[in-house]
């Protein structure tokens, strides 16, 4: 989530009701244990859509992001603070890398198709749904399923990329007709929630986020993880949070599902800054070994100070295969763990601690068993007050003993050893094209902003007037979608190293600062940095990497790019430890129709200056030989006509603003106020 994803609130929308619808010297001190808590299973689930009203017509609420409030008279743009746990919002200086060369067909594209996308989002379970942005893509594949979660819905493919969950199309009604949303399950449901919000009385229930998921062919079983803020009625936010880990009872991730539920509000550390908890476990992201599944978060505090450090949950991994009553957690906290060299030599918390997932029979034996995470420091929540937005560490943790964790008092060894690497900073925004000038015609959502002339079915004049109940400032742009921060994505060990990447800046052949990644080989047993390297090229961006590596050493790094004559799109590269990584290519089917037309590109929406969401991650999964990847993009193109459909004078199409549906009822390619998708390649390196 890292804090931005609509939570404190957003413009409001007015209108229409059909609107809504073991380490050597200079390791860090090991921390033996941790604190053990038993979690007890919280019941049992299955992908299918809980009980709800349809929205429609009698709707009471036209409330588009959780903690927007309905108003009689139409509120203006929001006022307020949009709270942003990601404290790093300034570039760094890039280092200059060469281009890299753009590929035809490397490696080997096997199949590919559009996987969730926002109007699926927004319309699931009759439309008790809010639009949400960024995605936040969790990406798991086994047992030829491929399973597939982002904010807030979830659905299950079969290797061609049919939907394998039933139909759901003749029950979920919006504003009067059945909506196809491709079999796709909300979160809430899936975890036993009751709608995000009920439109008919305006009630909110639990907001999920950040999803991400493994598929762990030791035991044949998915592992799902969301974050969960408990809300009041009215949306506001209880402090309480907890992770929400479901784990498929069998290997067909279409069955029973048990849910373990961890209280994360309470860490037990203080922070940097000395505000205590109760505490936000943001970012949440999963690995495992052969012994353990590993959940990690960022921990902040709801009240005063920035940072509480990352902290670890890990747990048996099979008592959780087994579904048990109760599963053995160890909960450990980094704060004060690393001994950084850069930019000063100084303590820091762990920040983005990602856990390593491994291909089938690639788990690390040693030590009693070992889990690893790599993490980053260049952001300010670990760097604190010496923060200048750039790093040459590396962090490489190492869990020893998980083994321990199966006996009844788990003895776990933490350390870990900073690298120094080359230098990565904070990235500067992604170009598209267009950025900075007017939106088109091409760009629905910013022109009706801006539009003062179109006639509308009710005779007002200005398409701006179905957004909103006072007039907004006319001058939007397209806009500049975030490039991260320099968090570590995703980890793999496999082969015997450890496999990273993270976001920075780059200056390709010396020229212009871009969006580039820079990667990471590890041999976490020697302790020593086999490889790193950067992708960048002149004229693009490449934001949010994820790394897949099969059994033999053979990856593909999966990323968005996008760039001055590039709408965003689905990239890739190979990555091995001999070469590196390789050319990049956009993936084919992949290539973005359009540019992002999201609501939080809009300071009318979200208040000056904007920051389009984008992200927060990719995904990438090994299944055998073969590395399945996902990444956000733009799959379809829509204009203002088609946008406004009937609510334009004389106008046709959905009875549902900006879906761009062919037809009343028809499947719609995206929503009044976004436009994202994701797309789900399989490639063989």
């Amino acid at each position: 989530m890292k804090i931005h994803k609509i939570f404190t609130g957003m413009a409001a929308l007015v209108l229409l009701s059909s609107l809504i619808g073991a380490f050597p010297a200079g390791a860090s001190p090991q921390l033996d244990g941790g604190t053990t808590r038993q979690i007890p299973s919280g019941g049992t689930t299955s992908p299918q859509t809980g009980t709800y009203t349809p929205s429609g017509p009698g709707d009471v609420t036209q409330a588009e992001f959780p903690g927007q409030m309905d108003s009689g008279t139409g509120p203006g743009p929001y006022p307020g603070t949009i709270v942003d746990r990601s404290l790093s919002r300034h570039t760094g200086n890039g280092a200059s890398a060469k281009s890299g060369g753009k590929a035809k067909s490397n490696p080997t594209f096997v199949t590919g198709f559009q996987g969730l996308n926002l109007y699926q989002q927004r319309y699931a379970r009759g439309g008790n749904q809010f639009t949400v942005e960024p995605p936040d893509q969790g990406l798991c594949v086994g047992n030829g399923f491929v399973v597939e979660a982002v904010n807030d819905v979830f659905n299950v493919f079969n290797t061609s990329g049919q939907s394998v969950l039933p139909d759901n199309t003749p029950t979920n009604i919006v504003s009067g007709f059945p909506r196809n949303v491709d079999h796709a399950v909300d979160l809430n449901s899936f975890f036993g929630y009751a709608p995000a919000i009920n439109r008919s009385t305006g009630v909110r229930a639990q907001f999920v986020t950040d999803p991400s998921c493994i598929y762990d062919a030791a035991t044949q079983r998915f592992f799902l993880v969301v974050l969960t803020l408990e809300t009041f009625p009215n949306g506001a936010y209880t402090t309480v949070n907890h992770l929400d880990l479901a784990v498929s009872q069998t290997s067909n991730p279409t069955g029973l599902w048990t849910i373990y539920r961890t209280d994360v509000t309470n860490d037990g550390s203080v922070g940097n800054d000395g505000g205590p908890c109760p505490c936000l476990g943001d970012y949440p992201h999963i690995g495992a070994d052969a012994n353990g599944v590993y959940l990690t978060t960022n921990s902040y505090p709801w009240g005063p100070g920035n940072f509480d450090g990352a902290q670890i949950y890990a747990f048996s991994k099979a008592q959780l295969a087994a579904s048990a009553a109760s599963v053995t957690m160890v909960h450990i906290d980094t704060t004060g763990m690393v001994n950084a060299t850069s930019p000063i030599k100084q303590t820091e918390p762990g920040f983005t601690v990602w856990p390593a997932q491994s291909p089938a029979s690639q788990f690390d034996g040693s030590q009693g068993g070992t889990e690893f995470f790599m993490s980053s420091n260049a952001g300010a929540e670990a760097a604190g007050k010496s923060f200048t937005g750039t790093s040459t560490n590396l962090v490489v943790w190492t869990l020893q003993n998980t083994s321990s964790l199966n006996t009844s008092s788990p003895a776990l060894n933490l350390a870990n050893i900073v690298l120094n690497v080359e230098q990565y900073a904070i990235p500067p925004l992604v170009k598209q094209p267009g950025a900075g000038t007017p939106p088109t015609t091409n760009v629905p959502q910013g022109f009706c902003i801006n539009n003062t002339t179109t006639l509308l079915f009710n005779g007002a004049t200005g398409c701006w007037q179905l957004l909103f109940g006072t007039e907004p400032a006319h001058t939007e742009v397209i806009s500049t979608p975030d490039a991260n921060d320099t968090r570590m994505q995703q980890v793999m060990y496999a082969n015997g190293k450890l496999w990273g990447a993270l976001d920075t800046a780059l200056n390709p052949d010396g020229g212009s600062q871009r969006a580039g990644i820079a990667w990471f080989i590890v041999n976490p047993h020697s302790s020593k940095l086999d490889m790193q390297g950067y992708l960048g090229a002149s004229g693009y961006d490449f934001t949010y990497p994820a790394i897949g590596v099969t059994p033999s050493g053979r990856g593909v790094m999966a990323f968005t790019a996008a760039g001055d004559t590039l709408n965003p799109s689905s990239g890739f590269a190979s990555i091995d430890a001999k070469v590196g990584v390789g050319p990049w290519s956009v993936v084919s089917g992949g290539q973005g129709a359009a540019q992002d037309d999201g609501f939080t590109s809009y300071k009318s929406q979200v208040g000056n200056p904007p920051r389009t969401r984008w992200g927060d991650y990719s995904a990438a999964a090994v299944d055998g030989n073969s590395i399945w990847i996902a990444s956000e993009y733009i799959a379809s193109a829509c204009n203002y006509t088609t946008w406004g459909g009937p609510f334009f004078n004389g106008g046709t199409g959905d009875n549902l603003l900006g879906t761009c549906a062919s037809s009343a009822g028809a499947v719609g390619t995206r929503v009044a106020l976004g436009n994202w998708s994701t797309r789900i390649s399989k490639l063989t390196p």
